[in-house]
Formats: C-alpha cells, sequence, structure tokens
C-alpha cells in the first residue's frame, strides 16, 4: 500500500489501526500539520494530554509500559516523543520516499521503526492529541513480547542499524 501511494502521486497517506481504539474523525486535526508547519509525519498520540489515555479505557499497565518504553526511546533516540505506540500514523509522500519501509519488519513496532528512520533521515515529526478508546476487543498483542522487540530496536539503533539503511 506505501509503495501504491508514492507510486500514485497521494499528498498524504493514513494508517490507522482498525482495532477501533482511534478516533478517525481527527483527521482533518491530524492533516493540518502538513500545511501550517511543514511536517513530514504526523503521530495522534493518545499519551499527550496527561492521564486521558486512563480515562478513555487504557489498562493501567498499558499505560505504565508505554511511559516506561517511550522514557527509553527518548533517551535513546535524543527526541521528545509523548508515545511511539500510537496506531494512528499519517506520512508526506516526501517521508515515505525517504523510508526504506520495506526493509523494515512486518511486526508491531514497524511504526516505532518508521519514526527511528524519520530520527535518521532528520524528518520533522509532529504529534497532536488524540481521544483514546478501549472497549471490549480483543488485543492480539503479547506485551512482553513486544516490549523486548521495542528494546531490541533501541539496541539496533545504538548499533548504528538504522543509519544503514
Amino acid at each position: 500500500m506505501l509503495r501504491y501511494a508514492i507510486e500514485t502521486k497521494a499528498d498524504v497517506v493514513v494508517l490507522l489501526h482498525a482495532d477501533g481504539q482511534y478516533a478517525p474523525e481527527e483527521l482533518p486535526k491530524l492533516v493540518e500539520p502538513f500545511t501550517s508547519e511543514a511536517a513530514d509525519m504526523v503521530q495522534g498520540s493518545r499519551m499527550m494530554e496527561g492521564r486521558a489515555a486512563l480515562r478513555g479505557g487504557m489498562p493501567r499497565y498499558k499505560y505504565i509500559a508505554n511511559r516506561g518504553l517511550t522514557a527509553i526511546e527518548n533517551l535513546a533516540f535524543g527526541l521528545r516523543m509523548a508515545e511511539y505506540h500510537s496506531g494512528y500514523m499519517l506520512y508526506a509522500r516526501r517521508a515515505l520516499q525517504e523510508i526504506p519501509f520495506e526493509k523494515l519488519s512486518n511486526s508491531f513496532c514497524f511504526d516505532q521503526e518508521k519514526l527511528i528512520m524519520a530520527k535518521v533521515k532528520g524528518l520533522k515529526i509532529v504529534q497532536r492529541p488524540i481521544p483514546t478508546h478501549y472497549g471490549d476487543e480483543i488485543s492480539h498483542l503479547k506485551p512482553i513480547r513486544y516490549g523486548l522487540h521495542v528494546l531490541s530496536l533501541v539496541w539496533a539503533y545504538q548499533r548504528g542499524h538504522y543509519h544503514a539503511l
């Protein structure tokens, strides 16, 4: 899909996880930074407004894990992101042309890897707050395995893996 977006000269591509946690009606607010701030990527973040994610039903253990992993990632990558673990991402075509997404993993960490590559390529990342809604959907994410995978991304970044792509 991302390659198709480049080939058809799409200006902006939206990747929205289909688990019902992310509000599609927030899309106009998330597209705006591409014109006013010359953003290359925009992330809808559940973690920008204090404990709003908890009020939206995010399980406490996921909230704590998100905060902890994000702190580690911010230290490693030198960014000041509110989170790296959102499933609401928008990309300008120029970002997709710069990021070698076909060389990235086919896992739940694909979004984080694109953020890492944006950092490596000097692209501008903008975050906007979004509401959180956790219903009774079933998550297929294995939290311990996911956390270890995120830490392996940090280690790979530190070893220069993403700089070599």
